[in-house]
This record gives C-alpha cells, sequence and structure tokens, in this order.
C-alpha cells in the first residue's frame, strides 16, 4: 500500500521513547521531514533521523519553543501527532486522593498540550489540508478506581478531536484519535514507572504482574500491543488512504473493551 508521505512534514510529541518514538520512526521511514518533541532527547529518537527539540509541553513555553522549532526546520506543517501524555508522576490512585495539584499537571500534559500545539499548527495545516492524530487511551472509554485525572483527560481529548474534526473538516483537515490499551512501554516496563506501582498496590511482584496482564485485563489476543503497531494505525490515519476518515476514535487493545 502506498502511503504517498514522502513530500509531507510531521510534528510528533512525545517522541523520545514508546509510541511517541515508533511514530517518528514510522513516518521518516516513509520519507516525512519530522520534528520530534519529548522532554529527553534520547539517542533512540536522534537515530532515527528526525528533526529534535527538548521541550515541556505541560508548559506554554515548551509549546512555543517547540512550534518555533517546528517552522524553523520544517517550514510548515502537514502533519501532527498529539502524543505526549500520562507523564511519570502518574499515580494510581482515586478521586480522593488526587489534588488540584495533580488535576492541573495531568490536564497540562495530557490536554492543554494537545490544545495548544494543535492551535498553533492549525493556519499550517489549514493551508496545507492537513491530518491530525490524537493519542488518547482506553481508559476514556472504561471506568476505574484510578488514575482518575488521566482518564478524565484522556476523555477530554477524544472529545476534543470530535470538536476539531466538525469544525476543520469544511477547510480540509483530518483529525482522529487513537485509543490504545495496554501498550509495551516503559510506563508499564519501569521498575520504578505506574506498571510498578499498580503491581506495589496489589502485592505482586512486577514481573509476575507484567505476565498476568493479558488475562487479568482479559485481552482477548492473549497479549499487549507493540508500539510499532499503534504507529502503523497512526501514519495510515496520516495518509492519504485514509482521506475520507474523521472524526474517529480507533482503539487497538487487543480486545479489552467488550463493550459496544
Amino acid at each position: 500500500m502506498h502511503l504517498d508521505l514522502a513530500s509531507k512534514t510531521a510534528v510528533v510529541t512525545g517522541a523520545g521513547r514508546g509510541i511517541g518514538l515508533a511514530t517518528a520512526r514510522a513516518l521518516t521511514a516513509e520519507g516525512v521531514r519530522v520534528m520530534g518533541a519529548a522532554r529527553t532527547i534520547t539517542p533512540e529518537l536522534k537515530e532515527t533521523g528526525a528533526y529534535t527539540v527538548s521541550a515541556d509541553l505541560s508548559t506554554a513555553d515548551g509549546v512555543a519553543t517547540l512550534m518555533d522549532s517546528a517552522f524553523a526546520e520544517l517550514g510548515g506543517i502537514d502533519l501532527l501527532v498529539n502524543n505526549v501524555g500520562a507523564g511519570d508522576d502518574v499515580e494510581p490512585v482515586g478521586f480522593l486522593d488526587t489534588d488540584d495539584t495533580q488535576w492541573s499537571r495531568i490536564l497540562d500534559l495530557n490536554l492543554l498540550s494537545a490544545v495548544r500545539v494543535t492551535r498553533a499548527a492549525l493556519p499550517s495545516l489549514i493551508e496545507r489540508r492537513g491530518s491530525i492524530v490524537n493519542v488518547s487511551s482506553i481508559n476514556s472509554r472504561l471506568p476505574a478506581a484510578g488514575p482518575v485525572a488521566y482518564s478524565a483527560a484522556k476523555a477530554a481529548l477524544a472529545a476534543l478531536g470530535k470538536s476539531l474534526a466538525e469544525e476543520f473538516g469544511p477547510q480540509g483537515v483530518r483529525v482522529n484519535t487513537v485509543s490504545p490499551g495496554v501498550v509495551r512501554t516503559s510506563i508499564w516496563d519501569d521498575p520504578q514507572g505506574f506498571g510498578a506501582k499498580v503491581a506495589a498496590g496489589a502485592g505482586a511482584d512486577h514481573a509476575a504482574f507484567l505476565e498476568r496482564i493479558p488475562e487479568a485485563f482479559a485481552i482477548t489476543t492473549g497479549r499487549i500491543t507493540e508500539p510499532e503497531e499503534v504507529a502503523a494505525l497512526i501514519t495510515f490515519l496520516l495518509s492519504g488512504i485514509a482521506g475520507n476518515i474523521t472524526g474517529a476514535d480507533y482503539v487497538i487493545d487487543g480486545g479489552t473493551v467488550k463493550t459496544l
């Protein structure tokens, strides 16, 4: 399948690792000139050949730094992937254990970063009849005790995608959402990360907990998703092959979500 992306430019946020890194790799492999943003520019991101910029996208200043670099290096933006999110400080806690500071930090990173980046990129996206993919989560669809602020932010991000698709579709901009389930990233694998905290809360060994995730989460395929699989879906949705798909939310979770 020919995606016809070789002449395009793209901004990918949260590109230092996980889904963002896999997306930067997939797009550069298609000949896209990519600006990858991350708080920490990893060796793996540098190896993709993407332009890079270090920026904290939970802040307005960080978004301004990213967009200044993107326009300086790329000239304009055809494709935008709002992937940054979660954060290393997300805790598996419920509503009463989430204070205002945590709410603000999580909303800034998981929702308002996308709002600010999209606002800055839209004039170029409109001019070039571009495409946006926002990376949400199945947490936006599944009620759970925690992390409550993260789930709420991702639900809002999915709703934002619908609104943007409706408002800017007549101007040629497509906006879609990808909602992964458990993906093999440092969020789950890192001994200090979210997955390890969930395991500790359940009184389980981290390695044993990771092995049991497919069963515990009732994943139909019997395995968790790989970052490259999410990146492939994102790349497809950005391409002209998906030219009449907009306002959609694609779940990629191995069958975790059972509802219609």
